[in-house]
């Protein structure tokens, strides 16, 4: 008999099909006794999202939205923090981070269409999901009540949800063959618990899904030409496409050589360190590339102050503030320093390496040959160089004559 809940009477569940949001429906349904609305974003999980509409009402759900986000992900999400060259601690290019606030922003749509008073997911209390989650719901309705599975029941280890699943005849995709979580979108996969907990052990070959082993990539490297406009990706070796359409061609490009794996140790936003295995393969050539262009047509004081904000910019999206008044802030600013970014960077794939080989660009490049030549020139008098160093030196050779009379 489900126990009633005066406070909630619908709610809509960020549903992904896996072990813990297909036990968070059905203990939803038991425990609330309500109508449960089951919401799945298509970001780019390709074959996973077959099965998920029957097997949400099977599960209980009342009703089941499936909505195609995939070019609203890469335009409005993906592209503005490659904009900002976003990497979390030197490694992680943030793919699971990036979507969270989109799949909020829609199942509160969702929840304003339907009526609904609540809003669910399945993120533990120990992971960084709940503070996405509930941050962005918070900014779209503040008054929205979050149901928690996890901060309520007493299911408290994986065991415990693999009987409540067999209890409620709940398939168990977890198995022995694959120990191991996953997260899929176009951005990345990633991959935690089960044995990547054993920090020295190396990530079984068989648990990668978009890259080939670097090993047995193509023995011959491929060479990819990228146009950049106002720091957006917007055409592949001369071929126009749109955001979604070309961030799934460097995926598949990039995971035929092998580009993008990632094993990184983190520092939650919770405060515990963690292990996430991602593959990222598009992503990596494109943060290649548009690094390459930006070199070539970026000031470099503008640059510096940008780059001096990427570990920030990164942290706020880690973080869950992806809607927040500072990260926006940022953007405005990251995104006038991208109006001169036009132009094309040449990188070459070989075996798990992505590097820069050529850039170019013919509106807005700051590369003068008169000037940076090696070669004889009339621009430059080398003899300026005696009053520069001299003058940068100044407070140097104060502190020596200083201390030498110490």
């Amino acid at each position: 008999m489900a126990k009633a809940h005066k406070d909630v009477k619908k709610i809509v569940l960020a549903y992904s099909g896996g072990l813990d949001t297909s036990i968070i429906l059905k203990w939803l349904k038991n425990e609330y006794g309500c109508e449960v609305i089951a919401f799945s974003a298509d970001l780019g999980q390709g074959d996973e999202l077959a099965p998920i509409r029957d097997k949400a009402f099977a599960t209980g759900a009342d009703k089941v939205y499936i909505d195609d986000l995939k070019e609203e992900f890469v335009r409005d999400f993906v592209f503005p923090m490659f904009r900002a060259n976003a990497i979390y601690e030197g490694h992680y290019l943030l793919g699971t981070s990036i979507a969270r606030p989109l799949i909020a922003k829609r199942q509160m749509e969702i929840a304003k269409i339907e009526g609904a008073d609540s809003v669910s997911h399945g993120a533990t209390g120990k992971g960084n999901d709940q503070v996405r989650f509930e941050l962005a719901y918070y900014h779209f309705d503040p008054a929205i009540t979050v149901v928690v599975p996890w901060r309520e029941w007493k299911l408290n280890s994986r065991q415990a949800l693999v009987n409540y699943a067999k209890k409620n005849g709940i398939p168990i995709p977890v198995t022995k063959k694959r120990p191991w979580s996953s997260d899929r979108n176009m951005l990345h996969i990633s991959f935690e618990g089960g044995i990547l907990e054993d920090t020295w052990a190396e990530p079984p070959e068989n648990m990668y899904v978009l890259t080939k082993a670097p090993e047995k990539a193509p023995n011959k490297p491929q060479f990819v030409e990228i146009e950049f406009k106002n720091g957006n990706a917007v055409a592949v070796d001369g071929e126009k496409m749109s955001p979604a359409q070309l961030l799934a061609h460097l995926n598949y490009i990039g995971g035929e050589h092998g580009i993008g794996r990632v094993d990184l140790l983190e520092n939650r936003s919770v405060g515990m360190k963690s292990r996430g295995v991602y593959e990222t393969p598009g992503g990596t050539i494109l943060r290649e590339a548009h690094s390459a262009v930006e070199q070539i047509t970026m000031d470099r004081e503008v640059m510096r102050i940008r780059d001096s904000l990427i570990p920030e910019y990164a942290r706020q999206v880690y973080s869950g503030y992806w809607f927040s008044p500072e990260r926006e802030m940022l953007q405005t600013l990251i995104d006038d320093s991208q109006k001169c970014v036009n132009g094309v960077a040449r990188v070459k794939l070989y075996k798990g390496h992505c590097r820069t080989v050529g850039r170019k660009s013919e509106t807005n490049s700051l590369f003068n040959l008169d000037f940076a030549t090696f070669e004889k020139d009339q621009v430059f008098n080398q003899a300026d160089a005696t009053g520069f160093i001299k003058i940068n030196s100044l407070r140097l050779r104060i502190r020596a004559l200083m201390q030498g009379k110490k």
